[in-house]
């Protein structure tokens, strides 16, 4: 597969009377976008607004982060399966609107959802405070089930990330960026002094709206699965869950995976990057050891000789993790695991929920308990009073200034376990 991503770098987003880029300023004609989104008929309003780097807007709660984009000689779906009709992806050649994004709002059905601060202290814990975001507030009509209300919203943002994204359709990039391997035979051969590596991407699957789509299948229905890497940097794979905001991987993180850019980075000087293994978080004893056997099997059938295993979400997950690492260093497979911790006020208590004698490389993504004070918004996209109810909020959260006080928990992206966010670590 050969994946050419042509990036037109955006510098600000500004309504006019149509949707194009000029000279890095993207248009947009926002009653377009709202006539486009109320086709379906399952939405009564939707609202649009622009939230920009610096400025102090606050917008919750959050339910996802989308890319816009578009295919340059293709009519498939940025998004198969989902948005579209199914088709493979990873191949050809995209354009996206670099440094845009599009972030869905509104009366949403989960209760973690997040909020993103486009300046101060919050602004220091997400990645999409340094995005130019186009704000889609969506009311869906009354009386709908909480899975078609959650499916609507969902569907609105991709649809809306496609419709923006069209903008770029003609528009010569700034950048283009090539990604791709041959067959997994063939870079054995021509790699064959490197280490095999793999990547193993565990997906919330758990049901009650904590859910993932591959090609528009429910990860909770598959068993693990092997997929090419430009497959999820091409829109294979989105977010449909309300874990926890600040380790959801929204599908924007999808379609930038960390990992997988920087395994490319190494791939064919340092390692032989293999691929990428997709495998669902379940709920049950039964389904985590049938996943953990699974993926172990796979990677020994690729002849993995290391692993990267990155969570999503913490506490029940946990276990996947290290039952999955448990598995992979007793068959002599080196394994680095990325998560998060749970520790607390005061980063004192039990970090994980779990524990192995084998995990003896593990990369953390900060504290997911770390309180923070959210000085008040000039603007806020939303309803601030969703903090109440958000992971990491409490009622009591929002004080009559219009400060927040939460927990790390409640910020999209602050401890992301791909990678995609601001943590870092120091020692002392």
């Amino acid at each position: 597969m050969k994946l050419e991503i042509g990036n037109i770098n955006i510098k600000n987003i500004v309504f006019g009377d149509k949707l194009e880029v000029k000279e890095g300023v993207l248009h947009l004609n926002p009653q377009d976008l709202i006539n486009f989104l109320k086709e379906d008929k399952n939405i009564a309003e939707v609202k649009v607004d622009i939230a920009r780097p610096g400025e102090k807007v606050r917008i919750i709660p959050v339910k996802d982060v989308i890319e816009p984009r578009t295919r340059v000689s293709s009519s498939v779906s940025n998004f198969p399966g989902v948005a579209g009709k199914v088709s493979q992806v990873g191949d050809g050649e995209i354009r996206v609107l670099k440094n845009a994004a599009i972030v869905t709002i509104g009366d949403i059905v989960g209760f973690q959802e997040g909020v993103v601060d486009m300046w101060g202290e919050g602004a220091k814990w997400t990645p999409f405070s340094k995005t130019y975001n186009i704000v889609v507030d969506i009311k869906p009509v009354d009386g709908l089930t909480p899975h078609l209300h959650e499916q609507t919203v969902r569907l609105a943002g991709l649809k809306a990330s496609e419709f923006v994204g069209a903008a770029g359709k003609d528009v010569a990039p700034d950048e283009v960026l090539t990604y791709g391997t041959n067959n997994i035979s063939q870079e054995v051969l021509n790699n064959s002094h490197l280490p095999r590596v793999v990547y193993v991407e565990m997906l919330i699957s758990q049901g009650l709206l904590h859910d993932t789509y591959i090609y528009g299948v429910n990860s909770q229905q598959i068993l693990p699965s092997f997929i090419h890497p430009n497959e999820e940097l091409d829109g294979a794979v989105i977010s449909g869950n309300c874990v926890a905001a600040c380790d959801k991987i929204t599908t924007y993180q999808h379609q930038n995976n960390s990992v997988i850019l920087d395994l490319y980075k190494k791939h064919g000087s340092e390692i032989n990057f293999l691929g990428v293994i997709l495998t669902p978080e379940l709920t049950t004893l039964e389904g985590k050891i049938r996943t953990a056997d699974y993926t172990a099997k796979l990677c020994k059938s690729l002849g993995a000789q290391g692993v990267i295993v990155s969570e999503e979400g913490y506490g029940n997950p946990d276990s996947d993790l290290l039952m999955i690492c448990k598995r992979l260093e007793t068959s002599g497979i080196k394994t680095v695991l990325i998560t998060d911790e749970c520790s607390g006020w005061d980063g004192m208590s039990q970090p994980l929920a779990d524990t192995v004698p084998e995990a003896v490389a593990v990369v953390s993504g900060g504290n997911v308990s770390h309180l923070v004070t959210l000085p008040p918004a000039d603007v806020i996209l939303g309803n601030p009073n969703a903090i109440a109810t958000l992971a990491g909020g409490w009622d009591g959260s929002l004080k009559e200034d219009g400060s927040l006080v939460c927990e790390l928990n409640a910020v999209i992206g602050a401890t992301s376990e791909i990678g995609y966010h601001y943590c870092t670590a120091r020692e002392y």
